[in-house]
């Protein structure tokens, strides 16, 4: 039997609103949903019970916003890039909006799930739930620091954890601390872990829902030698004409 080539696609979507409170499952049934809706044509698997090949970065924690989620998918009947954009948010919804749609090389190693290396945050407290303490002066000397230990539980035990080399680069612009951050499989640092160890550190306390979290986009480490060189999935692809 002939073999049926295929084209890797990366899609890029943003997840805002309501859409922030539904899980990885059901991000996976609405696409399914969608590509179908947008005949689309994805490759599927093959066997008893075929399903559509997709795979994703990094599934985003319930409550959390993002400008940059990413999905892989491949495509038996290929499609530019504009169209599929077009075709996926006529029959999507605003506040999960395709923004990108590029070819990626083959192979596992270049799946988006396997090259998440790090991802930026915007952080910043809810309207109405800020702390009455000053709680920004103290942030440069907090990542100064050469070590900032804390306290990770895991299923059996908890163990002392340095997270500083964890956090690639900070900034704050007016009510916003923004966050370059370790992420995947290898090492994954989440935002509310930094906000929550720099409060303690200035006897300043929030309620556990105080903070909005935005992920704004997802790198991979394409550098050698020990030398980071980090690229958005969506830098690796090329747009389809």
């Amino acid at each position: 039997m002939e073999e049926v080539s295929v084209l890797k696609v990366r899609v890029r979507f943003s997840k805002k609103g309501s859409m922030k409170f539904i899980g990885h499952l059901d991000v996976m049934r609405y696409f399914q949903k969608a590509l179908r809706r947008a005949e689309i044509d994805v490759a599927y698997t093959e066997g008893f019970n075929p399903h559509m090949i997709m795979s994703f970065a990094s599934p985003l924690g319930i409550g959390l916003t993002s400008d940059a989620e990413y999905m892989d998918i491949e495509l038996k009947t290929p499609i530019s890039s504009q169209e599929a954009i077009e075709r996926l948010n006529q029959v999507g919804t605003e506040e999960m909006s395709v923004t990108g749609f590029v070819c990626v090389p083959e192979g596992k190693a270049n799946k988006a799930m396997t090259l998440v290396a790090a991802a930026d945050y915007s952080l910043r407290f809810r309207k109405g739930h800020e702390p009455d303490a000053d709680w920004k002066s103290g942030l440069p000397s907090f990542f100064a620091q050469e070590q900032i230990l804390v306290m990770k539980k895991t299923k059996r035990s908890e163990k002392e954890v340095d997270i500083r080399p964890l956090v690639y680069k900070w900034g704050l612009k007016e009510d916003t601390l923004f966050l370059k951050l370790a992420a995947g499989s290898v090492a994954n640092l989440k935002p509310e872990l930094v906000m929550d160890t720099y409060l303690n550190t200035q006897s300043v306390s929030c309620d556990p829902f105080a903070y909005e979290i935005n992920r704004c986009e997802i790198y991979a480490d394409v550098g050698s030698d020990g030398v980071r060189d980090l690229k958005s999935l969506y830098a690796l692809g090329e747009i389809i004409l």
